[in-house]
């Protein structure tokens, strides 16, 4: 038996691992971190989201800073979107307080798996299109985006030139980040998959816009979404703590290992791993 001490190193060691992988994919490490405590620990998942979410935060404000320092970020954008993705955060966490206190957390167990399977397929495809060089940038003006002003440029240093865009679909794109939103709550983590979803996909954003807009993002999400789990007494602050500071100290380390690996072996061993977890979050749900 393992005493206080040696418990919580274990799980900020964990913590740092689920933050070097994420950030390496560009995903955050919230997403590994809820089916780690819960499959691993044996930590409520209720109190797992908890510290995942203050994790989600903590990331998002180191990194977000860097972006909007280089100018990617889209402000406007990500304001206006947010707009969708804090009521859908808040729908989310009211629905994971529901769900827990009529005990039906096998339904959270089960969505939760399959938003695992839907991030590895994600990442499948993403790799698929950057080896085929696909992307499409909307430059045509539509009224909406005219209108809020839902535009911007900027210089992509790889390309050695400045990249101009201007959002399209924005109606259907701010319905995706709402549900991205309701995921974020619900589950924990930052709904960066889906943000991306929404802005690279449905808007035609820049990738490199979309990717850095929704890291901007899920900071702001997931801090409406903690009030209403703290005031509810699910932020365990002496497990979050080692949390959220072993996925920033992971994140940091994944940008440094990033730089000298290969990214294709970092997106299939990201894969194997959201498959793995997916699949016993859905055997956990079904067991409950």
């Amino acid at each position: 038996m393992i005493g206080i001490d040696e418990y919580l190193l274990l799980m900020f060691l964990v913590s740092i691992l689920a933050g070097v992988i994420g950030s390496m994919v560009g995903v955050g490490g919230g997403i590994l971190v809820v089916p780690a405590l819960t499959i691993g620990f044996g930590v409520p998942i209720e109190y797992a989201i908890g510290a995942s979410i203050l994790s989600t935060i903590a990331t998002s404000s180191g990194a977000a800073s860097a972006y909007v320092k280089d100018r990617i970020t889209n402000l406007r954008i990500g304001m206006f979107l947010e707009i969708g993705s804090v009521l859908g955060s808040i729908v989310g966490v009211t629905a994971t307080l529901y769900f827990v206190r009529s005990g039906l957390s096998w339904i959270i167990f089960i969505v939760f798996g399959l938003v695992l399977f839907f991030s590895a397929y994600n990442v499948v495809q993403n790799s698929r299109r950057e080896r085929r060089g696909e992307s499409v940038v909307n430059v045509e003006p539509n009224p909406i985006a005219k209108r809020l002003s839902l535009r911007g440029e900027y210089e992509d240093k790889s390309l050695h030139r400045k990249i101009g865009y201007v959002a399209t679909r924005v109606p259907a794109g701010f319905v995706v980040i709402f549900f991205a939103g309701v995921l974020s709550g619900l589950l924990g983590v930052g709904g960066g998959v889906l943000k991306v979803l929404g802005m690279d996909t449905m808007m035609r954003l820049p990738f490199k816009v979309s990717t850095t807009t929704s890291n901007f993002m899920i900071g702001v999400t997931a801090t409406a979404s903690t009030g209403i789990l703290y005031v509810s007494g699910y932020v365990n602050v002496v497990l979050a703590a080692p949390v959220a500071l072993g996925v920033v100290v992971g994140a940091l380390g994944g940008a440094r290992v990033l730089v000298r690996s290969r990214p294709a072996s970092i997106r299939a061993l990201f894969v194997v791993v959201l498959l793995v977890f997916g699949v016993e979050m859905i055997y956990m749900g079904i067991a409950h």
